[in-house]
């Protein structure tokens, strides 16, 4: 069985030897770097001055048809967010489900897990071991390693392929700023990152060396160290087991090879141990009418890495104005820990680990007919998966056939994809693009009922966009347009053999088909030196989604539920954003966003399709705060009230989630927060925020744990 405490500092330390040889290396030469590490303060809602993500290059934001938002570091880092995901929470539309405080599955437009696609630096952060519903992988991106993140709303199948369903999210690494330095001129520097909260008397650390030359080579490496105690929350009291370990190490090299060619090397490496899902065991709370488990343990452990190599041109000359070649590798090693003694049923230890091999090819050429962005992507799943049971006492009794998915398994994505950009005329853009998408499943062993099968499915799948981009002025940008999206089947899908909802146990389900989706989308833009909105408003026909159904069977007292192709329904809504500075150093912000829908599912094991509100759906959600900051811009003080309507539009499977869905629905809730910070010097910002300044009794829909109480945050920022 596991042993997490004898290997936890081992494990701590074991990234710090590359981050103590690089700070090493930075003694050896400097130049002024104080100016480009030390964050400006903006407010965070201020439009950021260009995105990549929308259309696969970088553009500003004004040219782009489609609702994005974006966050650069310190927009992270000032509000001094827990998580990548709690960071995503902030944006309109997003709601941040949490079963766990070390898993963070933000909603957008409806859909999440799968039906988002996580990006990182435009590679493929997904698998298709991702389950349906929420879950815990986009909480080991570490926030401290990102220069930025991107989030663009709705589908953007045509260019990234299968998932990207309710938004496209890309977190971008940070870089080494050696374009920012004049030719062969030396650069060097360092930042500590230091973040303190009372909630969980939790502590986060991060050290950081950068070195190079300029416009030649530049290196950055990181080293993040997080010690999250059981939280404090109103009313309930501190929640046993939410407290965890994560440690997070990340390098980028960057070369020149000359003006049109560079390199890039990245590394990143994540680990968490002892996330628990306190709410199936013994150790979750009643609150507003919910139940717990009952076993004595559920907790994981991750191990996730990304490396990649990318070569990239520009300026060629040639028909090919632009290109990028990238190849990548990723790990994301799994164990979950379950002891149901209690029950006399004994304790298991299950994973999985996926090797995922990447390689991408994007180019760009200007014609006639506008600028033409197309290639080609390519990832390689490859599975193992366990499950290993234990008796009462610890002693090992033997090997389920496969863990949580098929074991021995390949999962192949292909795709080919081709966008136009054609500017029209100096108000009129018009965007188009189509990808084809084959995608195979090779599942070697498949525990069934009728005996252990083998699964070898593929798909093929043909969908386009069109948007188009009117400039009314230069205050006014109107955008639109239709965009489909489509999901394949994943080893999830077809072969999960493990607990799903609370009580149930989702069974393998081959024969699955893709589920298509097809959205619909308004919005403008207004922005002057003073004021600012953005707001969007989106229709999605949903066909053919993968839904869980009920067989009427109970396996080990948990209900049995299988996969169907049965969901047709719909998602609309709307999301709205706004700022205006009223006076000198005075800014008034908020956001709203709202979505209501239906899709056909089978709320019991009878044969009876039946249109139901989709799992989870976000109730009217906003915010609204005032922000002053000083005429110099090295002190700003903000007050935010977030706030949420009671999330009563309920599906069966809602229902019955009682270890976190309260009967009737998750309460309404009003919260205040206090934030700011000081540029004490040109090295040293200071942040604090008090969050939750009334105490609030509250959690976020379908989460299984409840928002920290009244608590400080205090956050310190050292470069040298």
């Amino acid at each position: 069985m596991h042993q997490h405490d004898s290997t936890r500092y081992r494990k701590l330390a074991a990234p710090l030897i590359p981050l103590l040889l690089s700070q090493c290396l930075t003694t050896a030469s400097h130049a002024e770097t104080e100016a480009a590490n030390t964050p400006s303060l903006k407010p965070d809602s201020e439009l950021p001055e260009s995105v990549i993500t929308a259309l696969r290059y970088q553009e500003d934001l004004t040219n782009t048809p489609y609702s994005v938002e974006s966050l650069d570091a310190e927009a992270i880092t000032a509000p001094q967010y827990r998580t990548l995901p709690d960071a995503l929470g902030s944006l309109p539309g997003v709601m941040n489900q949490k079963t766990a405080y070390g898993h963070g599955s933000p909603y957008i437009r409806g859909f999440t897990s799968f039906r988002n696609l996580m990006l990182i630096d435009g590679i493929r952060f997904n698998n298709s071991v991702f389950r349906d519903g929420p879950n815990q992988y986009w909480n080991t991106i570490d926030s401290y390693g990102l220069e930025g993140v991107e989030l663009v709303r709705g589908p953007g199948s045509t260019l990234y392929g299968s998932d990207a369903i309710g938004g496209t999210v890309n977190a971008l690494t940070r870089g080494t700023r050696y374009l920012e330095f004049d030719q062969g001129e030396s650069f060097w520097g360092a930042t500590l990152d230091y973040r303190y909260d009372t909630a969980g008397d939790s502590h986060v650390l991060r050290l950081e060396g950068l070195v190079g030359q300029g416009e030649q080579w530049g290196l950055r490496v990181g080293y993040t160290l997080k010690d999250f105690n059981d939280v404090r929350s109103a009313g309930v009291g501190t929640m046993e087991k939410t407290g965890y370990d994560e440690w997070a190490a990340d390098l980028r090299f960057d070369y020149a090879f000359n003006d049109c060619t560079s390199m890039t090397i990245v590394h990143q490496q994540v680990d968490q141990d002892d996330v628990w899902r306190s709410h199936k065991t013994i150790y979750g709370f009643e609150w507003e009418g919910t139940d717990f488990g009952s076993e004595l343990e559920r907790s994981f452990d991750q191990d996730r890495s990304l490396s990649y190599i990318r070569f990239e041109g520009k300026d060629t000359g040639h028909w090919v104005d632009a290109w990028q070649l990238t190849a990548s590798l990723q790990t994301l090693d799994e164990e979950r820990y379950r002891n149901r003694s209690n029950k006399g049923k004994g304790m298991d230890r299950q994973g999985f680990d996926v090797d995922t091999y990447g390689l991408a090819l994007q180019m760009e050429s200007d014609t006639r007919v506008g600028r033409l962005i197309y290639g080609f992507d390519y990832y390689q799943d490859q599975v193992d998966s366990f499950n290993k049971k234990y008796d009462d006492d610890g002693n090992f009794t033997g090997s389920a056939v496969q863990g949580p998915v098929g074991d021995d398994a390949n999962y192949d994505t292909f795709g080919a994809y081709v966008q136009d950009v054609w500017e029209i005329n100096e108000q009129w853009t018009l965007n188009l693009g189509a990808r084809y998408s084959y995608v195979a499943a090779d599942i070697g062993k498949v525990d069934t009922e009728d005996g252990v099968i083998s699964i070898d499915e593929n798909w093929d799948t043909l969908v386009f966009s069109g948007r188009a981009l009117y400039q009314a002025n230069d205050c006014w940008t109107l955008f639109g347009g239709i965009s489909q999206g489509y999901r394949a089947p994943n080893l999830s899908d077809l072969s999960r053999l493990d607990s799903a909802r609370s009580n149930e146990i989702e069974t393998p389900a081959p024969g699955l088909d893709p589920e298509y989706f097809t959205t619909f989308e308004i919005g403008g833009r207004y922005g002057t030196e003073t004021a600012g909105i953005n707001a969007s408003v989106f229709y999605t026909d949903i066909r053919d989604m993968i839904v869980r159904t009920p067989t009427g069977q109970v396996i080990d007292g948990d209900n049995e539920v299988t996969k169907q192709n049965a969901g047709d329904g719909y998602v609309w809504g709307f999301e709205l954003s706004a700022d205006w500075t009223f006076a000198p150093q005075w800014t008034l912000f908020g956001q709203a966003a709202w979505i209501d829908g239906e899709v056909d599912t089978y709320p019991t094991s009878d044969p009876v399709k039946v249109s139901e509100p989709l799992d989870r759906t976000m109730p009217l959600t906003g915010n609204v705060g005032v922000r002053w900051m000083h005429p110099d811009g090295r002190i700003w003080v903000e007050g935010v009230v977030n706030a949420a309507a009671k999330a009563d539009e309920l599906s069966t499977r809602d229902e019955s989630d009682t270890n976190r869905i309260p009967p009737g629905g998750t309460p309404s809730y009003v919260v205040p927060s206090l934030r700011g910070g000081w540029q004490a010097t040109d090295n040293l910002l200071l942040t604090l925020a008090l969050e939750n300044l009334t105490d609030e009794e509250y959690r976020i829909h379908g989460s299984g744990v409840n928002e920290p109480g009244f608590h400080a945050v205090a956050g310190v920022t050292l470069t040298w």
